[in-house]
């Protein structure tokens, strides 16, 4: 069961496919980053190895959008990589916040044969004076294994000069089905270099995520990452 668990384990540690969408005029967007290393919520998804990362999408005018995002992954077994679809809306609910909801589904190819580890998972994000996030999401099969879970994070932003800007979150995933919860957290300071962005973060998890993925999944890293985008 453990193994089993480790395995699964990494299928829900993508970072949020769509990204939360920014508040720009409806129209199509795109993204493409290289990194050091995938991670989410702390875990590493491809076991030490760099990954190279790309999406798309739509936005309308009405705040509702669609798209994909792909990596490719390291399972240890033949899945070679992770491609998601996801719609959402987002929009302002006041002066200062911004919303951004999504159905995110997950999938897999190159899977071992008789395996699924495809599932879905509800994502909302609160953005306040453009500095500050509360997220929340809901799956009802975390990790491929039927069971529920709530992650619940807060993070924040902030210029600190030279055109740099600092970033800070904290996260905690509740599980049921007698599954481990945890915390992950991570702090990051990123720039731009004309068009492309670079970011060096380093990431870390409780001893819960040790036990459940293992140490050298859930051990603390840097991760550098360059991307771009439109």
């Amino acid at each position: 069961m453990r193994k089993q668990l480790i395995s699964l384990a990494l299928l829900a540690m993508m970072p949020l496919a769509a990204q939360a969408q920014e508040e720009d005029d409806s129209g199509f967007n795109w993204n493409a980053a290289v990194t050091s290393e995938y991670l989410f919520r702390g875990i590493s998804q491809t076991d030490d190895k760099p990954a190279i990362q790309a999406g798309a999408g739509y936005s309308f005018s009405n705040g509702l959008y669609l798209g994909g995002w792909a990596s490719n992954v390291e399972f240890g077994d033949s899945t070679d990589a992770e491609v998601d679809a996801f719609v959402g809306w987002n929009g302002d609910i006041g002066e200062s916040t911004n919303l951004d909801v999504q159905l995110v589904r997950y999938d897999y190819i190159g899977q071992p044969s008789g395996v699924d580890y495809a599932y879905n998972e509800l994502i909302g994000k609160a953005t306040f004076v453009e500095q500050y996030t509360v997220t929340l999401g809901y799956t009802n099969d975390y990790l491929n294994s039927g069971e529920n879970s709530v992650y619940g994070a807060f993070g924040g932003s902030w210029d600190v000069g030279w055109d740099m800007s600092l970033s800070a979150a904290v996260g905690y995933t509740s599980n049921s089905g007698g599954i481990d919860d945890y915390m992950d957290y991570s702090v990051g300071v990123s720039r731009d270099f004309g068009p492309v962005n670079a970011s060096l973060g380093y990431y870390g998890t409780d001893n819960s995520a040790e036990d459940l993925f293992g140490e050298d999944n859930a051990e603390d890293k840097f991760v550098l990452s360059f991307s771009v985008g439109g």
